[in-house]
């Protein structure tokens, strides 16, 4: 592979030893951890991570990100929000008043778990997300600095539903924001709910460089409704984008997130589908 694939675990099974075989028999030797039975990974107790690491280490695998919900809740004395995205908080509903215990709970998950990355977002998208940006940024680079303490990543993710949802909203927050622990996850299927073109036009915002991962899902969108499909047959130019990484001369992985339910609603088999078809392309 000349970009290696990885999975967010849950998009398989929230059952962590079902996932992890269905991976690896794919071949795939990196994890995203986001739930775990069922339960935030940064909810999971000491006990319960250990377990979570025997298993990873069973089946050969490197846990690459934390998918944590840091700032996924409303940014206060904001705008309205933007009614028209729906807000996904896989089980992990918080606000601002959680910040300081679920920050240090991050880092204690990816100090056990050896992650280089910590996943974050940019607040609940508002009606006016530039007037939010820099807000935001404080934020992000508060996280910065903490992590800078501990040898991580903070990787922001355009997120439909937050403030910092397309390529060029993600570009000029990582200008805003140029801390050496601090990077991007770039998400084309959410810049395109967004309403962006996520590639080329989106890509082109973000300085290659500063991208520390990459989410793969794929969809078509309605009046800012996704539909999502199999990976490489919806509205996501996927052969392009991992095309123009190659070039770049992109180092991290891309993580599949496949959303999709598969032709007979079964997560595992839709994420076996959407595995092989992102196997098939970085081959």
């Amino acid at each position: 592979m000349v970009i290696p694939i990885a999975a967010v675990t849950d998009e398989f099974s929230t059952d962590l030893g079902v996932a992890l075989a269905e991976m690896q028999t794919l071949g795939l030797t990196r994890a995203e951890l986001r739930v775990v039975n069922g339960r935030n990974i940064l909810e999971l107790t000491d006990e319960e991570l250990e377990h979570a690491s025997a298993q990873l280490a069973a089946y050969g695998m490197t846990t690459i990100s934390i998918a944590s919900p840091l700032l996924k809740w409303d940014l206060a004395d904001a705008p309205p929000l933007d009614t028209r995205f729906h807000h996904d908080v896989f089980g992990a509903r918080y606000t601002a008043a959680d910040l300081p215990q679920l920050r240090a709970r991050a880092f204690e998950v990816a100090d056990r778990l050896d992650a280089r990355i910590i996943r974050v977002f940019s607040f609940w998208r508002t009606v006016d997300p530039a007037a939010c940006m820099p807000r935001v940024a404080d934020a992000l680079l508060d996280l910065a600095e903490e992590a800078r303490k501990h040898d991580v990543l903070i990787a922001l993710e355009n997120e439909h539903a937050c403030n910092v949802g397309t390529g060029e909203e993600l570009g000029d927050i990582l200008r805003r924001v140029p801390h050496p622990h601090f990077a991007a996850i770039w998400d084309p299927a959410n810049a395109l709910v967004v309403g962006e073109n996520p590639y080329p036009e989106g890509y082109s915002h973000v300085p290659f460089d500063r991208i520390a991962h990459v989410h793969a899902k794929d969809c078509v969108v309605v009046d800012h409704v996704p539909t999502w499909g199999a990976i490489g047959k919806m509205g996501i130019d996927w052969k392009g984008q991992i095309d123009r990484l190659v070039r770049d001369g992109y180092r991290g992985a891309i993580s599949l997130e496949t959303h999709w339910t598969g032709p007979t609603g079964d997560k595992l088999t839709a994420s076996r589908i959407c595995a092989r078809a992102l196997l098939d392309m970085t081959a």
